[in-house]
C-alpha cells in the first residue's frame, strides 16, 4: 500500500465512537488527547451528541466540514466496514481501528478483516490495527490511545504486539521514571505492522533506541530488508515470544499470528543486527545503557570495586558473555601500586577494598579510565560503615562526563542505604543495576551491538559457474509426474551434481545383472541401497550393503535386500537398487536446508554421520544472501571445526571446497522456492576437496 505513514503528526484527528460518559473507551481516549497537548484539530463523532468535553460533535465522518488526516475507530465491529467506507470517500489517509472482534476472534473475524484491508486498499488508505490499542507520540505531542496515563517524553521508541504488555509496561515506567519518543500498539497487523513501526523509529530524531515486543513477523523479506537498514541507524532490541511449542500456539491464538521457527527467528535477527532478549528487564536495561551511555569501542571492559566476591561474579560474567577483561598498561598497574593501599587488587578487576571512601574509588575509576586498554568500565559497590554512597555517585558522574566516549555502568548492591546515590547515577546519565550480571549484560549487549553494526557486508557468494537448471527442472518435473515429493537418491545426487557439489556417482538399477554391470564400470568396493522415498532408515531395514567387491557379492546382496525389504515392509514397492562406489573415510559433515515460513530456506552446517541428532552439532544462516563471512562464521561456530583444522596431528581438511558445498547448497535452495528440504550427510571432507555420500531431497 501507499500513503503518509499514520504515525507523522496528524494535522487532524476524527474520534469515531467518542463518548461523554466516564468509563467509556470512547470517552478516555477523547480524554487522552485533549490532556496530551495535542494542538491539531479535532473532531468528535457520534451521531447521539452536540459536543464533548466542549467541542463540537458530528453525527459521521462525512459530516465534518474540514480535511480529516486520522480517524480513530471505537465502535463495535459490525460498523467498522461501513464508517471505513466512509473515511475513504471522504479522503482519509490514516485508521486506527481499536476495535476488536477480527482475525483474533476466529474465521467470521478473519474474513471481515479482510474485508476492512480491501477498503483501505481500494481507497489508499493506512491501517493501524484492528484490535490495537492506538499510538502515543511525546514529542508532537499526542496520546490517541485508552491507556491511563501520558508516559514522560523520553528517547525510547516502543513497539507492541500485546496491548495488555503494553498497559502493563507503560504503568511500570512511570514508577521506573522510564521516558518514551513513540509507543505503538500493532494489534492485528492487517497493515502496518513491526516493520513499519521500526523504520519510521530509525528516522526519527526523538528515538535513540527502538524496542520491540513481538509474537511474529509478518513479512520475513521486508523484516530482513528495512531491519537491517534500521540497524545501522539504531539499535534495535526485541522480546519474540512464542520460543516453546506450548509459546507459539498461545502466540496464535492470541493475535492470529503464525508462528515460525524459533531458530529461524535467532537467524534473521543475527543477519539484521538485531540484539534478541529473553525477558523484559532485559529488553529495558539495554535500552537505558544505549539512551544514556555510548556504544563501546571495544569489548574490554575494567571493573572496579570494593569487595572482592562481586569482583569474581562480574568477571565471569564478562567471560561468558564474549567480553574480556582489559589488561592494563604498566603505567597504569604503577599508578595504582603507588596510590593504592598494599591489600588491593591493582590487575583486574580492581579491588580498593571494603574501607574505600569517594577519593579512593574516585581515584581508581580515573585510572583505568584513562588507559587505552580500557573500552568500558563497572562500578561495584557494596555497603559497609564508611562507605559514601551518595559522594561516591557524584564522582562516578562526573568522571562519565569526563570520558564520554567510554560507557559506564554501576552496580549499587544494596537496599535503602544506597537508594540516594543510586538515583544520583540515574539522574546522571550512569545505567545503575541492584546487581552486577545485568549491569555487565548490559555492557555484553552494547558490545554486541557494535560487532553487529560493524560487520563487513561481504559479496554474496561468488561463482565462478553456471549451474545446470534445465536438469534440476527435468529430474523435479519427471518426480512430479510420478507422483512424489521426496527424489530418490540416485535423482538428489543428480540434482546437486548439476550445480558443482562434488558427489559420489550414484546408479539406479533394477536387477541383480544391471548392478553387477554398473559396479563393473564404476569399479569395486561398491555399496548397495534400496531406492524407495517410503523408508527413511534404510538401514534398519536391511536395505543397505556395503563393501561388496566382486559382481558375484553385487547380485547376491541385490537380492539379499529385496527380500530384506518385503520382509520387514511387504506394502512397499522399491523403485529398484541404487548402487555407488565406496568412498574413502574422511571426516563426516552434514549440510542441509530447511525452508522456514516467514523466512525462507535456512542452511545448516555441522558434524555429520550417524551422530548429528545426538551431538547437534549444527549451525545456520539464512540462504538468502549468505557471504562468505557468513560460511567461514557458520565453519567456525562447530565443534567439527576442531577436527576440520587438524587435530592430534591430523592433517587438515580442504575449508575452501567445504565453503563451497555450503554456499551451492545455498544457491540451488534460492533458485529453486519448490525444494522444502535437503539433506546432504554425510558429505566426507579429505585434505583435497569433499563428497557428498547420502543426498535427500524433498518437494513441495
Amino acid at each position: 500500500m501507499i500513503g503518509k505513514s499514520i504515525f507523522a503528526a496528524p494535522e487532524s484527528l476524527a474520534v469515531v465512537g467518542a463518548s461523554p460518559k466516564t468509563g467509556k473507551i470512547g470517552n478516555v481516549l477523547m480524554n487522552n488527547i485533549v490532556q496530551s497537548g495535542y494542538k491539531g484539530k479535532i473532531y468528535p463523532v457520534n451521531p447521539k451528541e452536540k459536543e464533548i468535553n466542549g467541542i463540537p460533535c458530528f453525527p459521521s465522518i462525512t459530516g465534518i466540514p474540514g480535511k480529516v488526516d486520522t480517524a480513530i475507530f471505537s465502535v463495535p465491529a459490525g460498523k467498522v466496514l461501513d464508517i471505513a467506507r466512509e473515511c475513504g470517500a471522504k479522503g482519509v489517509k490514516n485508521l486506527i481501528v481499536l476495535t476488536a472482534g477480527f482475525k483474533e476472534t476466529g474465521r467470521a473475524g478473519a474474513e471481515l478483516e479482510k474485508k476492512l484491508l480491501s477498503l483501505c486498499e481500494q481507497y489508499n488508505m493506512r491501517l493501524l490495527g484492528p484490535n490495537c490499542v492506538g499510538f502515543i507520540d511525546t514529542h508532537t505531542p499526542i496520546n490517541a490511545t485508552f491507556l491511563k496515563g501520558f508516559p514522560p517524553q523520553g528517547e525510547i521508541a516502543f513497539i507492541s504486539q500485546s496491548g495488555a504488555m503494553l498497559a502493563a509496561i507503560l504503568d511500570w515506567s512511570r514508577l521506573a521514571g522510564i521516558g518514551y519518543s513513540k509507543i505503538y500498539s500493532l494489534g492485528n497487523k492487517a497493515d502496518l505492522n513491526e516493520v513499519d513501526c521500526i523504520s519510521e523509529a530509525a528516522d526519527d530524531p526523538n528515538t535513540k533506541v527502538i524496542l520491540c515486543y513481538i509474537e511474529d513477523v509478518s513479512c520475513g523479506s521486508e523484516f530482513l530488508k528495512k531491519v537491517t537498514q534500521a540497524t545501522l541507524k539504531k539499535p534495535v532490541i526485541i522480546l519474540k515470544s512464542g520460543t516453546s511449542q506450548a509459546g507459539a500456539q498461545a502466540a496464535s491464538s492470541h493475535t492470529g499470528a503464525l508462528a515460525g521457527s524459533d531458530l529461524a527467528y535467532n537467524t534473521a535477527f543475527k543477519r539484521c543486527g538485531v540484539l534478541r532478549v529473553y525477558s523484559m528487564s532485559e529488553l529495558f536495561d539495554l535500552a537505558i545503557a544505549f539512551t544514556s551511555q555510548p556504544v563501546p569501542k571495544g569489548e574490554k571492559i575494567a571493573i572496579v570495586t570494593n569487595s572482592g566476591g562481586p569482583g569474581i561474579i562480574a568477571t565471569d560474567k564478562v567471560e561468558s558473555y564474549g567480553l574480556s577483561m582489559a589488561r592494563f598498561a604498566k603505567e597504569t598497574i604503577d599508578e595504582l601500586r603507588l596510590n593504592l593501599p598494599p591489600e588491593a587488587g591493582i590487575y583486574n578487576p580492581v579491588d580498593v577494598l571494603g574501607d574505600a571512601r569517594t577519593d579512593r574509588f574516585k581515584f581508581a575509576l580515573e585510572t583505568v579510565l584513562k588507559d587505552e586498554n580500557v573500552h568500558s568500565a563497572a562500578v561495584l559497590l557494596c555497603p559497609v560503615a564508611v562507605t559514601e554512597p551518595l559522594e561516591t555517585a557524584q564522582a562516578v558522574v562526573e568522571l562519565n562526563k569526563a570520558y564520554p566516549d567510554k560507557p559506564l555502568v554501576a552496580a549499587y548492591m544494596g537496599g535503602p542505604s544506597l537508594a540516594e546515590g543510586a538515583k544520583v547515577l540515574s539522574a546522571g546519565g550512569v545505567p545503575c543495576f541492584t546487581m552486577p550480571e545485568p549491569a555487565i549484560a548490559a555492557m555484553a549487549g552494547m558490545s554486541m551491538y557494535r560487532k553487529l553494526k560493524e560487520r563487513t557486508a561481504a559479496e554474496i557468494t561468488v561463482t565462478d559457474f553456471k549451474p545446470d537448471q534445465k536438469t534440476v527442472k527435468a529430474i523435479f518435473y519427471d518426480v512430479k509426474r510420478d507422483n512424489r515429493l521426496a527424489l530418490l537418491g540416485s535423482e538428489a545426487a543428480e540434482v546437486i551434481a548439476a550445480y558443482r557439489i562434488d558427489t559420489i556417482p550414484t546408479v539406479l538399477t533394477h536387477s541383480p545383472e544391471e548392478a553387477a554391470a554398473k559396479a563393473d564400470d564404476m569399479g569395486y568396493p561398491v555399496v548397495l541401497k534400496v531406492a524407495s522415498p517410503r523408508i527413511q532408515h534404510k538401514t534398519d531395514v536391511g536395505g543397505v550393503k556395503i563393501g561388496l567387491k566382486t559382481a558375484g557379492d553385487v547380485k547376491s546382496a541385490y537380492v539379499n535386500v529385496m527380500e530384506n525389504v518385503h520382509r520387514y515392509l511387504p506394502k512397499v514397492i522399491p523403485h529398484g537398487i541404487e548402487i555407488q562406489k565406496m568412498a574413502p573415510k574422511g571426516i563426516e559433515l552434514i549440510v542441509g536446508m530447511s525452508r522456514d515460513v516467514q523466512f525462507g530456506p535456512m542452511i545448516g552446517f555441522g558434524l555429520g554421520g550417524i551422530y548429528v541428532n545426538l551431538l547437534k552439532d549444527v549451525t545456520f544462516r539464512l540462504a538468502n544472501g549468505i557471504t562468505v563471512n557468513e560460511i567461514k562464521e557458520m565453519i567456525s561456530e562447530t565443534k567439527a571445526y576442531t577436527l576440520l583444522k587438524g587435530y592430534r596431528g591430523d592433517k587438515p581438511v580442504d575449508l575452501e571446497a567445504v565453503s563451497k558445498v555450503i554456499r551451492r547448497v545455498a544457491m540451488l535452495a534460492v533458485d529453486f522456492p519448490e525444494i522444502m528440504e535437503i539433506d546432504i550427510n554425510p558429505v566426507f571432507a579429505y585434505e583435497h576437496g569433499v563428497a557428498a555420500l547420502d543426498v535427500k531431497i524433498t518437494l513441495s
